[in-house]
């Protein structure tokens, strides 16, 4: 039942906006069709913490997230990104989730894996499921791209990335809208003195996340709102992404969790953005322990 309400709630802000937009100009709805969506932005950010091990300073992270591939995103942009990705030369990527909008309807999907395959990452590739990887019959078909390419699919788990002696942890868990998440089991091996990233397709799960042993955690989901209006924000907020929809967040009080939620690349229902451009998200590790 929440998710009906949801829908009916997208498609009435939805199509408020455009009759909106459409009272101002043609160029405004081909501006959110045709431009935005193609907008990318590279956004640059630092992450300090003392436990971040001295041997991990400096090491750059990137997240990628809901492409969306068959819905206004092609596997040409899919291409142009990963070679985008290379050029920035990243040693840990993370995909956050929606690689297809319909999983068992794409047609192309066989050469996806290839593609993400070129991603080089000398530390690690990680992925989590998005609700579109599941949706559809999709799980098991994104699980075989996924593995494919050489990504580690992390579901409610958890992994050391380990470098120079040093090590930090990343969890994986489910989606939140047709998976099982589960925070405790993915960080039943957690150590409080390591430096822990999770990876959580829905952003909203953080308030529960804040109860554990995470230090920062990387979602998507949201698009941003996908379309946003001055003075009025984000129209479109999905289920598990209505409190926290883009960038940062302090969650908790001692020892905060950040959480930081990626505008992502692909839109989904409608293919339109408006103030909300695709985002590839650049992290670097800046390490405040001296160790």
């Amino acid at each position: 039942m929440p998710e009906k309400v949801s829908r009916r709630s997208f498609f009435k802000r939805v199509l408020g906006f455009f009759a909106a937009v459409f009272g101002i100009s043609a160029g405004g709805y081909y501006y959110a069709r045709d431009i935005e969506p193609r907008l990318l932005e590279i956004t640059n950010y630092e992450i300090s913490d003392n436990a971040i091990p001295q041997a991990f300073n400096n090491k750059k992270i990137i997240q990628f997230s809901d492409t969306h591939l068959g819905f206004h995103y092609d596997l040409k942009q899919l291409e142009k990104l990963i070679e985008k990705i290379n050029s920035l030369k990243p040693d840990i990527v993370f995909f956050t989730g929606d690689l297809m909008d319909e999983p068992n309807k794409y047609i192309e999907a066989n050469q996806i894996a290839p593609l993400l395959k070129r991603i080089q990452a000398p530390l690690g590739r990680f992925a989590i499921y998005g609700n579109h990887d599941h949706g559809g019959y999709g799980s098991d078909i994104y699980k075989s791209i996924m593995e494919e390419a050489g990504f580690t699919l992390l579901l409610n788990e958890n992994r050391k990335i380990e470098f120079s002696g040093s090590s930090i942890q990343i969890i994986g868990i489910d989606d939140a809208m047709l998976g099982r998440p589960d925070i405790k089991l993915a960080s039943g091996s957690l150590d409080d003195s390591t430096y822990n990233i999770l990876l959580s397709h829905a952003p909203d799960l953080a308030d529960a996340a804040s109860a554990f042993s995470i230090n920062l955690q990387l979602s998507g989901h949201s698009h941003g709102g996908q379309i946003k209006l001055p003075f009025i924000g984000a129209l479109v907020k999905p289920p598990h992404a209505e409190r926290y929809y883009e960038g940062f967040y302090e969650i908790g009080s001692q020892s905060p969790l950040t959480l930081y939620v990626n505008r992502g690349l692909g839109t989904t229902r409608l293919p339109f953005r408006f103030l909300s451009k695709p985002e590839l998200t650049v992290f670097t590790l800046q390490s405040k322990s001296g160790k």
